[in-house]
């Protein structure tokens, strides 16, 4: 029986050293994700491009080693990079959704890691802050080009609930705020 348990864990893998990602995020880390992860899988429908949640090792450094990387939601448009449970390609995208236990290294480690790898837009979503930083890798580095913070209420002069993203190398692809935030309460 201890076999299955390990079968249910999630790590990754970064300059040689393996991070535990169990016990599994809270629900409301759960819910951003599906929130974004529906509004992008619905606008690539007859794409070649395909987006992933949480279930597919990003390799981004495959010529030089075994690291890997989980991210939450990632847009793959080269196939040929795909192989069993891996992508080795350059994504179009990555989101990372803020856990307690995964903050520093999302905001930091990984962050670096999508910069180098040369992904053009990187997301980072916080459920508790409910906010969303965007990131567009401009002359090799990040940059941060907007930042939200959820305001929904009406009567409130920052009111920004309608507030409309869209993703840079997809433009068709668009979300409210209140909807990356949908059912996830202060």
């Amino acid at each position: 029986m201890p076999l299955l348990k390990n079968e249910n864990r999630k790590e990754e893998k970064i300059n040689g050293v393996v991070y535990d990602m169990s016990p599994s995020a809270n629900y409301k880390h759960g819910i951003v994700n599906g929130n974004i992860y529906s509004h992008i899988k619905s606008h690539l429908k007859g794409s070649l491009c395909l987006a992933f949640i949480e279930n597919l090792d990003f390799r981004y450094h495959p010529e030089e080693n075994d690291d890997y990387v989980v991210p939450d939601i990632m847009i793959i448009c080269d196939r040929k990079h795909l192989a069993g449970s891996s992508y080795s390609g350059i994504p179009k995208f990555i989101a990372e959704t803020l856990s307690p236990s995964t903050a520093m290294l999302d905001m930091s480690v990984k962050k670096d890691i999508y910069e180098s790898a040369g992904i053009p837009e990187y997301w980072i979503v916080s459920p508790k802050e409910r906010g969303v930083e965007i990131y567009y890798l401009t002359e090799g580095r990040y940059v941060l080009s907007q930042s939200y913070i959820l305001e929904d209420d009406q009567e409130n002069r920052y009111y920004n609930a309608k507030t409309e993203i869209s993703l840079k190398e997809f433009p068709h692809i668009t979300m409210t705020l209140e909807e990356i935030f949908e059912n996830v309460e202060e």
